[in-house]
């Protein structure tokens, strides 16, 4: 496919009009290449992930955080802020990144966040939309809860709150969403699952009365790589989408049990 059709593609996947206001989505690096037939899929945009790229013969990668959230004035290969972007210029490979709005989408982020926890009823959480509100299928602990996200996404989670509660209404957010816990506890979350939370957050959540389970940034938001290839690949036979190698996390979350990506 050409590049505006796969553009296309991904309006109807991860429609721009779901992004918070200034993000910076959409494609971001432009293409030598005619057709788009091969597609790296990558939640960040790394020199390593570039190089990737390269050396795999990818037409473009595929990203979910955006580059660029600074203002560049140079492209320069030993500036952390361009090395990748470089790479991938250099060698006529584009960028294309789908951030809070694959976060928002239906089937994105917080939807597949959701589904792997298990729970049901799942509907936005207001105000934006980006996260989600579920239940659990049966009451349980608070250190239940924790010990099973912690199998589900294979890290270890900070925790605020009583870990005897008994917890069923959830929120969650992947990434950053510490700043949506007093919107999770107004809509009546007992429990709130993110990859970040700062410390004054945290002491607010616990005044709140509001069960944190943070779980890493990454950790929280790779698990939509997957599902979204797979939807990618049925609406797009011929092209070949790929599950980055080279891509990890930064600070990685201690393993806490067994990986369900």
């Amino acid at each position: 496919m050409n590049i505006q059709t796969f553009c296309d593609l991904m309006e109807r996947v991860a429609p721009r009009s779901l992004a918070m206001q200034n993000d910076r989505i959409g494609l971001l690096i432009g293409t030598d290449h005619k057709e788009i037939k091969k597609v790296l899929v990558s939640l960040d945009l790394t020199v390593s992930v570039a190089e990737e790229a390269i050396a795999g013969g990818f037409d473009l990668v595929l990203t979910h955080h955006p580059i660029f959230w600074e203002p560049v004035t140079c492209i320069d290969p030993n500036l952390f802020e361009t090395a990748a972007a470089y790479r991938l210029i250099r060698n006529g490979i584009g960028m294309y990144a789908a951030h809070t709005n694959l976060d928002a989408a239906p089937g994105g982020v917080n939807d597949s966040l959701a589904e792997l926890l298990g729970l049901v009823d799942v509907r936005p959480l207001p105000p934006d939309n980006l996260g989600r509100i579920g239940e659990l299928p049966q009451n349980m602990p608070f250190k239940v809860f924790k010990e099973h996200c912690e199998r589900t996404l294979n890290a270890a989670a900070h925790t605020v709150g009583d870990p005897e509660a008994i917890v069923k209404t959830i929120g969650l957010i992947g990434g950053a969403g510490g700043g949506d816990i007093r919107f999770a506890k107004a809509a009546g979350c007992d429990a709130f699952v993110t990859g970040e939370m700062k410390h004054h957050q945290a002491l607010e959540a616990d005044y709140l009365g509001l069960h944190c389970c943070v779980l890493g940034h990454y950790e929280t938001e790779r698990i939509v790589l997957k599902p979204l290839i797979n939807r990618l690949q049925k609406e797009s036979f011929d092209v070949q989408y790929s599950l980055t190698q080279s891509g990890k996390a930064p600070m990685p979350c201690p393993q806490g049990g067994i990986r369900n990506e």
